[in-house]
């Protein structure tokens, strides 16, 4: 019959109630103290009201009331918190059955099977005792090597060191996302106390402790290829076993002793063929995730020292220091004087402004003028559009005007296939341009050519640009 139907339905109630932390902790008490009996008979209620009551003493249970439990024994004069209540509770749910031994005269509590499933996951979950031989290089290495100098090939060695080999890499796993979580736990902090606290934490937590075995002593590295020799000896063998029954079933012919017997070696290779891959890929899967996790510490400790850094050269993010500037002018006689020398260090990266645009709204006696509003005037653009799409080169005034004179002759700015040797020339000649024609009046005349080319490959208008004699100064630009 399965487990589950055995199961009462009041089995459950102990994970509703408030006490469920101390109820797993009563009844793991008494477990362990059943397992200590030699004898096959069990433990008397009396011994088990004694545990509870040892246990609740050593470490001072504080009970809670709980509206549901007073509610299911109304008839009882017991109080919830006592040792008696407690027992007779666990006995209607379930957890605890007991039967009445003629030969002491007295009731003996005992455990059904699908309660000591649950008792022993609750000794796990509230136990950090790592497990070093559930999950470890060692231990697969250890169970591939007897397997190979074992003379009877027993396969559940083999099936001992799969289970250890998956364990391990969910293990591998466990330590992925527990790193994770706990280096973001980390960099939440926002004050170097709540870092302190994390990492003393991290420091006493067994998945750090598990961390440090497995790379230390448990280095997977260590094993690795000692790990993959045997598998590869333990294949090798067994297939010449395998060979050797086939070819023993076909000289033994059918429906005999010895046939069968081959037969059965047979498949007892094939199962071990089949144990020692599935062996070999969870293996290949450890490689995968140690190197992973390696990588992932380092890359984590780099993150979580930049925010330590951050927090020590910042401050927290949250930290006011308006706050501490006025409780230090309140108890300071020389306020004034820090005052005044905080403004001479303060600068700022714009002209002061009673009014911006995150300002609030307020209303002020004004002796000036009134407010006059004024029409918007509409800007008239005059000359060539061209200017906005022609470049700007970053040219100092005297370049420019070095560049009239090397290309004027009696005040006339003319080009020629030599004016523009490189890009820079070229820019210079659009910029002289742009800024005559934008600035054109009816003293200056600007005339445009034929395309001149040069041997660097450059392609520019023959440009000149004359000026009357009386102007004051002469604008020369160019375009191409």
């Amino acid at each position: 019959m399965i487990l589950k139907n055995r199961i009462p339905q009041d089995f459950y109630k102990l994970f509703r109630t408030k006490n469920r932390d101390s109820y797993e902790m009563l009844l793991i008490a008494v477990y362990d103290a059943d397992q200590e009996v030699f004898a096959a008979l069990g433990l008397t209620e009396e011994e088990c009201r004694s545990i509870i009551s040892d246990t609740i003493a050593l470490f001072r249970v504080n009970w809670m009331e709980d509206a549901e439990e007073d509610a299911e024994m109304p008839d009882l004069s017991l109080q919830g918190a006592s040792p008696s209540g407690i027992l007779l509770r666990l006995e209607r749910w379930g957890w605890l059955v007991r039967d009445y031994d003629e030969k002491l005269n007295t009731y003996i509590v005992s455990f059904p099977e699908y309660s000591q499933l649950y008792i022993e996951l609750f000794r796990k979950l509230r136990s950090e005792d790592d497990s070093r031989e559930r999950a470890s290089i060692l231990s697969v290495y250890s169970a591939l090597f007897t397997y190979h100098a074992d003379q009877d090939q027993n396969a559940d060695i083999l099936a001992n060191a799969l289970t250890t080999s998956q364990n391990l890499s969910q293990l591998l796993s466990n330590m992925h996302d527990s790193m994770r979580s706990y280096f973001e736990e980390l960099s939440g902090q926002k004050d170097f106390l709540g870092i302190q606290e994390v990492l003393v934490n991290e420091i006493n937590n067994s998945d750090s402790r598990k961390y440090a075995i497995l790379t230390t002593t448990d280095s997977f590295y260590r094993y690795k290829e000692a790990v993959k020799e045997l598998i590869s000896q333990i294949l090798h063998e067994n297939d010449e076993r395998k060979l050797a029954c086939i070819r023993q079933k076909e000289n033994a012919g059918n429906n005999t002793l010895q046939s069968l017997r081959a037969q059965r070696g047979e498949e007892a290779c094939d199962e071990v063929n089949h144990t020692v891959y599935a062996i070999e890929r969870e293996f290949n899967m450890i490689e995968r995730k140690y190197n992973r996790l390696i990588e992932q510490k380092s890359i984590f400790a780099k993150r979580a020292l930049a925010r330590m850094h951050y927090i020590m050269n910042e401050g927290a993010d949250e930290e006011n220091n308006l706050e501490y500037l006025i409780r230090l002018c309140n108890k300071r006689n020389d306020a004034a004087e820090i005052i005044d020398g905080l403004r001479g260090r303060m600068k700022f990266s714009k002209p002061f402004s009673h009014l911006e645009n995150n300002s609030f709204y307020n209303k002020k006696d004004r002796t000036d003028q009134a407010f006059a509003p004024a029409a918007v005037q509409v800007r008239t653009e005059t000359g060539s559009q061209m200017g906005d799409f022609v470049p700007r080169p970053l040219y100092t005034g005297q370049e420019l005007r070095l560049f009239r004179q090397k290309n004027s002759r009696n005040g006339i700015f003319m080009t020629d296939k030599d004016t523009v040797q490189n890009m820079e020339d070229l820019e210079k000649l659009l910029f002289v341009w742009q800024e005559t024609t934008e600035n054109a009046d009816e003293g200056k005349s600007v005339t445009l050519g034929d395309d001149l080319h040069n041997e660097k490959g450059l392609t520019f208008s023959q440009l000149k640009i004359s000026a009357h004699e009386s102007s004051e100064q002469e604008r020369t630009t160019g375009n191409v």
